[in-house]
């Protein structure tokens, strides 16, 4: 089995609605952040995905909690290993570079996609549950 994908995002839950994001390449809606480069470690690629797809500066990152997962839309047996963090950010996040849309979805407003990320469903059932 191949190592799975090590990558970061940003969990910004505010009024049982999540902030995601869905570049132009992907049809899942997903968390802002994206794959951790080499030599990166998970808060420097954090702060670097953040800035470029939102456009706005992350403050002070706490790990919240990991998800492995099946990646989507990356063939069969591929896993992320996905680091999630919360943090305040500087300004209004916009969808910048990749992201093609750019949104505040609740658990059920999620689940309605034709396709979502298993990672994201157990991070709403984790949320709802008082994580």
């Amino acid at each position: 089995m191949n190592s799975p994908i090590k990558a970061v995002g940003l969990v910004r839950y505010v009024d049982q609605r999540l902030l995601l994001v869905r570049s132009q390449d992907q049809v899942a809606f997903y968390l802002p952040g994206g794959t951790i480069e080499p030599g990166e470690t998970e808060q420097h690629a954090l702060h670097r995905e953040v800035a470029e797809e939102l456009g706005v500066f992350l403050r002070e990152p706490e790990f919240l909690a990991r998800y492995r997962t099946d990646a989507v839309g990356r063939g069969d047996g591929v896993q992320v290993d996905l680091a999630c963090y919360t943090g305040a950010v500087d300004g209004e996040p916009v969808a910048s570079a990749e992201i093609a849309e750019l949104g505040w979805f609740t658990r059920a407003e999620y689940a309605e996609h034709r396709v979502t990320a298993p990672a994201i469903v157990e991070l709403f059932a984790d949320l709802e549950s008082g994580l």
